[in-house]
């Protein structure tokens, strides 16, 4: 789609609901095209995809489905070549695995690790595995971590089943876990680290189990809320404390000691992301503002940031999409906006 000749810089939808969980599709084939989870405080809530449209540069809700409860996280299968079949993961009460079509949005499989009980233990966040599509990792309140194996089954009448088995399950902190995010570093299949409520961020491989390595502590053991690899440099990577108006950028090569603090915030904290094609470039949300920083002269003190936006209400989610780098996505109230960077 080129939109370059309209050199249109913002375009913007308006959902029914908050938005609060938000992602972009990688599929070259559906560029932009986005899903948005609500954030209702009831049973019933909502995901929407939406599309722009080339001819009228609107954007267009291509098909709602209900979700119980909120999504923590949306996420496209990461598939940058349209091989597997188009699939939205969303985390909430259990990971749901969706299949999207033109027509629908059905639901695969519902991945429930408390197999033993009617209680379920809510997800805070998940990622996906870009190197092996077929794992996808969970992060829990209940102080664990799961690493999920996906199959696409046998064809039955021209659909591929997809289901789910637990491959491993780990306390990963002591306390409720926050995110989790796989690492590129050795191959980028077997490592992942995760961040939690004890203030910790801690690193692990799926192939020793037995052990992890803490990376960073947060001085006042504060809850860290979200981390973000470097996408381009896997050594490092990016994490943010509760109520904080700084980001940490860490080096795994040397842990414990932040080679970077983002500091320049006028609120706390809401969102990271990475540039998908450049190993210092950072956007970082804070209340109104989006902002990007160039991260290039650390570990000097990095004060300036070379870009901001301003939105109408608190942004509370940001992502920088992987195959389009020059654009990035906030949302803030029932508002998505997609700027061109």
């Amino acid at each position: 789609m080129s939109l370059h000749g309209k050199r249109k810089e913002v375009y913007k939808y308006e959902a029914p609901w908050t938005v609060y969980a938000m992602n972009w599709t990688v599929r070259p084939d559906k560029r932009f095209r986005l899903a948005l989870g609500s954030f209702v405080e009831e049973y019933n809530n909502k995901v929407q995809i939406v599309g722009l449209e080339e001819k009228s540069s609107e954007f267009v809700c291509r098909s709602t489905f209900v979700h119980p409860y909120p999504t923590t996280k949306i996420m496209w299968i990461p598939d940058t070549k349209g091989a597997h079949p188009d699939l939205l993961a969303t985390s909430g009460d259990y990971l749901r695995i969706w299949r999207v079509s033109d027509a629908e949005t059905r639901l695969e499989c519902l991945l429930n690790n408390n197999k033993n009980s009617d209680f379920c233990a809510p997800l805070t966040s998940f990622d996906w595995n870009e190197v092996d599509p077929n794992l996808l990792g969970t992060s829990s309140i209940d102080t664990t971590c799961t690493i999920w194996g996906l199959e696409t089954g046998q064809v039955l009448g021209r659909v591929n089943l997809v289901s789910g088995h637990v491959k491993t399950q780990l306390i990963a902190h002591d306390k409720e876990v926050y995110d989790i995010s796989f690492s590129r570093v050795g191959g980028g299949r077997d490592m992942f680290a995760s961040v939690g409520a004890d203030g910790s961020v801690r690193m692990f491989d799926l192939r020793h189990m037995e052990h992890s390595t803490i990376i960073y502590e947060d001085p006042l053991h504060h809850p860290l809320l979200r981390l973000c690899w470097n996408k381009q440099d896997p050594n490092y990577l990016a994490t943010m404390a509760m109520d904080s108006p700084e980001v940490v950028i860490l080096d795994v090569r040397l842990p414990c000691t932040p080679v970077a603090k983002l500091s320049n915030h006028r609120a706390c904290v809401n969102g990271i992301a990475w540039a998908p094609h450049s190993s210092c470039h950072i956007c970082t949300a804070d209340d109104h503002q989006a902002l990007i920083w160039d991260i290039q002269q650390m570990p000097r003190a990095i004060e300036d940031t070379i870009l901001a936006y301003t939105a109408e209400g608190e942004i509370n989610n940001v992502q920088w999409a992987s195959t389009q780098p020059d654009w990035i996505a906030i949302c803030y109230n029932n508002c998505l906006e997609i700027l061109r960077v």
